[in-house]
């Protein structure tokens, strides 16, 4: 019942930041020069009842405070809008919202599932030639930039030919079994989900490395040495417990954090993820599709940072009494 009343609380506390968030990207894109509906008013297939529709939504004849309560209201009762191609910009998200999520999850599963025991074998093994060894891939990976290391993967693919270039299924995709269709898709994100997992696994492995280093350095971890416990017991049973709550903090992170560094690598593989769909919102002006992605983003990282609460909750008990204590 606490846990209930916990997350419903940290529900309530995330409203105040999505109206920040929205309004400051609202402000901002409105504040600029360009047109909102130049692209529409371009579009010879955009009826002029679509054009006078979005301008009474928008109320862009009207002071920007109004506009963005008018926009607010459209947005809490589901009407997004149209892109600048004349489509619905629900359903554009709809379409793009379930790959970014697909491709996020098996970044951060294989990220975490890899990363974390390299944390703690090279913090088991500190200063020795495989610490050494690790330290210097991870090096490599945070130092390469996401863009560059996307487009070496795709000339590879070019040049070799063994794996599709872009998009996330084959022309024809529909006509394909069961079994080939999931062998399709996984050769589509097999580019995309290594220059994802090679940047954050090398953030993560660091990250645990240096939290398990610490706490090795702690006086009840050499009580429990001196009492004669075995190593194992030490690390596995004592030392890791405290060392991963850090690391489930970051999780909420993660979310935002490959959103957003999925942006460019998207792009470059094509992906129909919601980052390139946001990049190329940008690049249009598309002010729906633009606050509309935008809100997006920033509900996955409430939503990640909940479910890294819930599981802080659930794995340290001081957390849980505490506040079992204030509800």
């Amino acid at each position: 019942m606490e846990i209930l009343k916990y997350i419903l609380k940290r529900i309530l506390q995330t409203i105040p930041l999505l109206i920040i968030v929205s309004l400051i990207s609202f402000f901002i894109i409105r504040l600029s020069p360009v047109d909102p509906l130049a692209e529409l008013r371009l579009n010879p297939s955009v009826s002029k009842e679509t054009l006078q529709r979005e301008t009474e939504r928008l109320g862009l004849d009207k002071p920007i405070i109004i506009q963005y309560g008018k926009w607010a209201k459209s947005f809490v009762k589901g009407d997004l809008g149209v892109t600048s191609n004349g489509e619905l910009v629900s359903a554009k998200l709809k379409e793009r919202i379930p790959n970014t999520l697909l491709l996020t999850v098996i970044v951060i599963f294989l990220s975490w599932s890899v990363g974390v025991p390299l944390g703690i074998l090279a913090a088991i093994n500190w200063k020795s030639p495989l610490d050494r060894l690790l330290t210097v891939l991870t090096s490599i990976g945070m130092a390469i930039p996401s863009f560059f290391f996307a487009v070496l993967l795709l000339i590879f693919a070019v040049k070799t030919g063994w794996f599709p270039v872009g998009g996330l299924t084959s022309s024809n995709f529909l006509e394909m079994s069961f079994g080939e269709k999931v062998f399709d898709i996984t050769r589509h994100l097999v580019l995309p989900v290594t220059v994802l997992f090679t940047l954050s696994l090398a953030g993560l492995q660091r990250q645990m490395r240096a939290n398990l280093l610490d706490v090795l350095d702690s006086d009840y971890v050499k009580f429990a040495r001196a009492k004669g416990l075995s190593e194992f017991k030490v690390i596995f049973k004592h030392a890791l417990r405290n060392a991963i709550n850090p690391m489930i903090t970051l999780l909420g992170f993660e979310f935002a954090g490959l959103l957003s560094g999925a942006a460019l690598t998207e792009y470059v593989f094509q992906y129909p993820g919601l980052g390139r769909l946001i990049l190329e919102a940008v690049l249009k002006s598309d002010i729906n599709l633009v606050m509309a992605s935008l809100m997006m983003g920033a509900i996955m990282l409430v939503l990640g940072n909940l479910i890294a609460d819930i599981l802080l909750i659930i794995t340290d008990p001081r957390i849980r009494q505490k506040n079992g204590g204030q509800a």
